[in-house]
């Protein structure tokens, strides 16, 4: 037989919990009933700082963040505001609309939490997006340097030099955001050279593709980039419309080439042919 338990006494400890003061309010703030944890919010003592401890904690009952969220005289301060949009459990609908009123950079932090519900993480970043074009470009550049990816990819897009020299370092930015730039018709004239030098874009397979797709790219590297394309991939795009007229004789020229005098078993250019 197991041992029997006795449950903590709550009764008493709901009547302290709105007039306790000093110690005994702090003591109260990791009190594991929901019951007196809502009774504390009744409490005129609960200041800020405790208020915001009571809301830190990972364990806090479900109910508690919904009571806090709804009472608008316990969100007049931006420490508690921040508090509970950055709970891993905080109320839906309480978050996405504080989250509007976030500062620039705990929107960046929360787009980045892995704690944070997905949702909530794709708002910051939409309120990110949207703050862009009013941010000034100091800001821009501790963006590009850190920001989540989609606010990453946006950045390269614009094209600003100061911001080019960073965002593509970006341990954030991915491939499919530097692909979504290059897909764009046109692109600040900065853009495609710096993808083309950098270290780590500049050998994806996918980006080069992206890149003889570009008008403006330059046609000495469009060439070199030729040979280590597979036949497949240069078959389409030299179907007509795809690139200028003049590379597309380039690269039909290459496919020529592969299918005349043949390439080594096993090469890269070999796929698919």
């Amino acid at each position: 037989m197991s041992e029997f338990i006795a449950p903590e006494p709550v009764a008493p400890d709901l009547g302290r919990a709105r007039v306790a003061t000093g110690d005994e309010l702090a003591a109260l703030l990791h009190h594991p009933s929901a019951d007196v944890l809502l009774a504390l919010l009744d409490n005129p003592a609960l200041d800020e700082a405790q208020l915001c401890l009571l809301l830190e904690r990972k364990d806090l009952p479900g109910q508690v963040l919904e009571e806090a969220g709804k009472r608008k005289p316990l969100l007049k301060t931006y420490r508690v505001k921040r508090t509970l949009c950055f709970h891993p459990r905080g109320p839906r609908l309480v978050t996405l609309g504080l989250i509007r009123e976030l500062y620039l950079m705990d929107l960046v932090q929360l787009a980045l939490s892995p704690a944070v519900p997905a949702e909530l993480k794709r708002n910051a970043e939409e309120r990110l997006l949207m703050r862009l074009p009013q941010i000034p470009l100091g800001q821009k550049i501790t963006l590009a340097r850190r920001g989540p990816g989609r606010v990453a990819g946006a950045l390269l897009t614009e094209g600003h030099p100061q911001l080019l020299s960073v965002v593509l370092d970006n341990p954030y930015l991915t491939e499919a955001q530097v692909l979504k730039a290059l897909s764009r018709e046109k692109l600040p004239p900065g853009v495609v050279p710096a993808i083309i030098h950098h270290r780590k874009w500049s050998i994806s397979y996918n980006i080069r593709i992206a890149v003889l797709r570009q008008p403006n790219a330059p046609l000495t590297t469009i060439l070199s980039y030729l040979p280590q394309l597979t036949v497949s991939d240069l078959r389409e795009l030299a179907a007509p419309g795809i690139v200028p007229e003049t590379l597309r004789r380039y690269i039909q020229a290459e496919v020529q080439r592969r299918l005349g005098a043949g390439v080594p078993k096993g090469s890269p250019a070999s796929r698919d042919q």
